[in-house]
C-alpha cells in the first residue's frame, strides 16, 4: 500500500441539546434545490468508493455545489481504483481530477476511509489520506474530505463540514411556531435548538462556536440569551427596559455588541460578558442597530440613519469615530464582515420595493449586486468568503439560499414545515 501522507483520527462529539423549552417534536430537514448550476467549471470525478454507498455522494454534492467544479461522475467515460487512476483514459475524457477511495469497517465498528485525490495532469497523488470515525459520523467524514480535496485544488478552506443556524415559523404549529435550529451546511441533520410560541431573532454565534445567541420573546419582550450547545443551559444576557437586539460577539469572545433602548431611542452598547458592565458605544437621535465586530475586534459595522436612510458605519474603538461606508441606493442594512475584513455583505435596495444581496469592497467602496431575488434578508458569509447564505423568498415561500461570490452558483434551501429565516453561518 502506498505510504500515507496524513493519518487523521476523528473523535467527534455528537452534540446533545437538552434545552429547558426543546420538544421532541422532529422537523424535517431542509431540501437542497440547485437554483443554478455553474456553466463551466473544471471537471471532478469522484468514483463510487468501494464498499460504501453513502460518502462518495456527500464529496460529489459538496464540490458541484461550490461553484468551482462540475461532476464527471456520471455515465464515466474511464475506470479508475485506488492506486490505479488510468490517467491517460482520464485525460483524453478531458476530466483533470480524480477522487478514488475505499472503506472498512474496523473492529470496534468504526470506519476506516481511504480516499486518494489524483492530478491527471501531471500524474500525481495530491491528497492520499486516511481517516478513522466512529459509525455516527460518518456524513461528517463526506464533509471533511470535501473540505480537503477543495483546500488541495484551490489553495481556500472548505466549508462543507461547517453549520448554519436558522429560525424556522410554521403557523400550523401554534406552540411551536418558531424553532431555532442548526444543520449542516447541505441542510441534512438539522438539530432543535429551541422551541417557542413568541419570536425567535438573530442567532450570532460565539467565535468557538460552541454557544448561540438569540433573542427570545417568550417573556412578551425581547431579551439575549445565550445557549451552549453540548449542554442545552442557557443565559440571559440582557434584558433591559425596552429593546435588546442584535447581539454580535467580539473576536476573543469576551465581548458582546447589542441594540438596546435603555435610554429611550435604540443605540449600540457594549457589554463585558465576565463584569456585564455596560458602555454606550453610539449616542444619535437616529436608530443605530445591526452592530457586527470586525475580525480584528478593532473597529465595528453597524446601520444607523442618521444621514436620513438606512445606511452601515464604521465605529473606530480607537478614536471613537463614526464614519460613512455606503453611499449607493437609498437603502443599505444588515452588514455582515467577511472573516477577511475585506468585504461586506448587506441587503441593498436599488429601487422601489427590490431588496437584495449585495457585496461591497470595504477599501474602494465599489459594491456589485449578488442575488437575481427581490425579497432578500440577512446575509451571511461562510468562512472562507466565498459563499453567502441569506433569507429570501420565491413562489411564496420563504428559504434560505446559498450563492458563490461570483455569482456562479446558487442552490435553494427551503423547508416543507414553514418559512426558514435569519440564517447565520458558524465561524470555524
Amino acid at each position: 500500500m502506498m505510504e500515507m501522507t496524513r493519518k487523521h483520527l476523528l473523535c467527534l462529539t455528537i452534540l446533545t441539546v437538552l434545552s429547558p423549552v426543546l420538544t421532541t417534536h422532529a422537523y424535517a430537514q431542509l431540501h437542497l434545490e440547485i437554483a443554478k448550476a455553474p456553466e463551466a467549471a473544471p471537471k471532478i470525478a469522484i468514483i463510487p468508493f468501494n464498499n460504501d454507498q453513502s460518502i462518495y455522494p456527500i464529496v460529489e454534492n459538496d464540490l458541484n455545489r461550490s461553484g468551482k467544479f462540475s461532476s464527471a461522475s456520471k455515465n464515466l467515460p474511464a475506470t479508475a481504483s485506488m492506486n490505479t487512476p488510468n490517467a491517460d483514459a482520464w485525460k483524453t475524457a478531458g476530466v483533470p481530477y480524480l477522487v478514488t477511495g475505499t472503506v472498512k469497517t474496523a473492529a470496534d465498528g468504526s470506519f476506516e476511509v481511504h480516499y486518494q485525490l489524483y492530478d491527471v495532469e501531471k500524474q500525481q497523488y495530491l491528497l492520499n489520506e486516511l481517516l478513522t470515525v466512529p459509525a455516527s459520523r460518518i456524513r461528517q467524514a463526506g464533509h471533511l474530505i470535501s473540505d480537503a480535496i477543495y483546500q488541495a485544488l484551490t489553495g481556500i478552506p472548505g466549508d462543507f463540514s461547517g453549520r448554519i443556524a436558522y429560525v424556522l415559523r410554521n403557523p400550523a404549529t401554534p406552540e411551536q411556531r418558531y424553532t431555532l435550529q442548526i444543520a449542516d451546511t447541505d441542510g441534512e441533520q438539522p438539530k432543535t435548538i429551541l422551541t417557542s410560541r413568541d419570536p425567535i431573532l438573530s442567532p450570532a454565534w460565539t467565535p468557538d462556536a460552541k454557544k448561540i445567541a438569540y433573542v427570545s420573546f417568550e417573556t412578551k419582550r425581547p431579551a439575549i440569551y445565550v445557549q451552549d450547545l453540548s449542554t442545552g443551559q442557557r443565559e440571559k444576557l440582557a434584558s433591559f427596559r425596552g429593546l435588546n437586539g442584535a447581539p454580535s460577539f467580539s473576536p476573543d469572545g469576551k465581548m458582546m455588541l447589542f441594540t438596546a433602548s435603555i435610554h429611550g431611542n435604540p443605540e449600540i452598547y457594549q457589554m463585558n460578558l465576565e463584569t456585564r458592565q455596560l458602555q454606550r458605544m453610539t449616542n444619535d437621535s437616529a436608530i443605530d442597530t445591526e452592530a457586527r465586530y470586525a475580525p480584528d475586534g478593532k473597529s465595528f459595522i453597524f446601520t444607523s440613519d442618521r444621514g436620513g436612510s438606512a445606511q452601515i458605519y464604521t465605529y473606530n474603538f480607537a478614536n471613537a469615530s463614526s464614519k460613512r461606508l455606503t453611499f449607493r441606493g437609498a437603502f443599505n442594512a444588515r452588514g455582515s464582515l467577511s472573516a477577511d475584513g475585506k468585504k461586506i455583505a448587506l441587503v441593498h435596495r436599488p429601487s422601489g420595493s427590490n431588496y437584495k444581496v449585495a457585496i461591497q469592497d470595504i477599501n474602494t467602496g465599489i459594491t456589485n449586486i449578488l442575488t437575481p431575488t427581490s425579497l432578500d434578508e440577512s446575509p451571511s458569509f461562510s468562512p472562507n468568503g466565498q459563499m453567502v447564505v441569506y433569507a429570501t423568498r420565491e413562489a411564496n415561500r420563504g428559504l434560505l439560499s446559498i450563492m458563490s461570490l461570483d455569482g456562479r452558483f446558487r442552490m435553494n434551501l427551503p423547508s416543507e414545515q414553514g418559512e426558514v429565516r435569519e440564517p447565520a453561518w458558524a465561524p470555524k
